[in-house]
């Protein structure tokens, strides 16, 4: 079943990332801090979305922080905010992200790169809810509820001394593993379709659709960029290829290159021919040779289901079948 309602948003319908849905529906409903776990490129931001629209939150603001994407030297200001004169060209008093989505949910990218020296006020403002603006003396209390998410392993980080333990622990009060997408290729095909049909829209132009043989590659790709490179690569097809059939020359190259030593269509039939059963039945007993024996693994090496291995062993009289 597609998720619907306010994780509209998370397209698939792999166990994984159907029983991650039901527990950050439950969780939504609270104020709980979350931590969003991941590799980049896996939704952690639209899922953070999906629980704040889910959330009591839904109609306050959400605002979002990339921890890696400022200097230190502003990134303190950017969250706590800072009073007129506390440094150079600071001409005004300026509210930072906390104070701005009062009332609402603020989201914390890649807290994985958050400087040291601004983790112990963030870990203030996690406990008592309590912000010192840069320069004041006065500290200010707010009500945000905070989503934070990594890409790194932040128990590594500990061990490194780059990041506090404390506040690791106030952060992952309810933490979510985002799966990669290698990990739900089931999902291709229904995520692939909802990028053409958002693609159709936003650029005005009729979707392309995959072939069956292009799909297979798809789903036999790495994907180490997760759903944004999936998303990444409809685009550039949805342009270049619009109304059309999408087949495996049209791929790009990196593509072809990582299906190579899988699947090779250069065979070809020697004109003095072939005795098929006896190919069929010397390519089962590499399989299962490679695969120690295993059926299962077999049957992926040989694009066949488990059931058709067995019944094509029978056929060519493997023992203990």
């Amino acid at each position: 079943m597609i998720i619907m309602d306010n994780f509209a948003s998370i397209i698939g319908q792999s166990p994984a990332l159907e029983s991650l849905i039901r527990s950050a529906k439950i969780v939504a409903a609270t104020n709980v801090t979350v931590l969003l776990k991941g590799d980049t490129g896996t939704g952690k931001e639209v899922f953070a979305h999906a629980i704040k629209n889910a959330s009591p939150r839904a109609t306050k603001k959400f605002l979002t922080l990339n921890c890696a994407a400022l200097p230190e030297s502003l990134i303190e200001s950017e969250l706590f905010g800072h009073k007129k004169g506390s440094f150079t060209g600071a001409s005004h008093n300026t509210q930072g992200l906390l104070q701005a989505a009062d009332g609402g949910t603020l989201f914390l990218d890649e807290i994985n790169s958050l400087p040291l020296s601004i983790q112990a006020k963030l870990l203030r403002f996690l406990d008592v809810g309590e912000c010192l603006a840069v320069g004041d003396v006065r500290p200010y209390k707010v009500d945000v509820r905070v989503i934070a998410a990594t890409n790194a392993n932040l128990m590594t980080l500990i061990e490194q001394g780059s990041f506090r333990q404390d506040l690791y622990f106030r952060l992952n009060v309810v933490p979510f593993e985002l799966p990669k997408l290698a990990d739900r290729i089931g999902d291709i095909e229904l995520l692939t379709a909802h990028f053409f049909s958002l693609f159709e829209k936003n650029h005005g132009i009729k979707a392309p659709k995959f072939s069956k043989a292009s799909l297979k590659i798809l789903k036999q790709y790495k994907w180490t960029g997760n759903i944004r490179e999936l998303r990444n690569l409809c685009e550039r097809l949805s342009i270049l290829f619009a109304e059309q059939i999408i087949e495996p020359e049209h791929l790009p190259q990196e593509f072809q290159n990582e299906t190579s030593d899988i699947e090779s269509n250069d065979f070809t039939l020697p004109s003095t021919g072939i005795k098929l059963d006896s190919l069929e039945a010397d390519l089962i007993n590499q399989a299962l040779e490679r695969t120690q024996g295993n059926r299962s693994k077999s049957a992926k090496l040989l694009g066949i289901t488990r059931d058709t291995l067995i019944y094509r062993m029978q056929k060519h009289g493997f023992f203990n079948v």
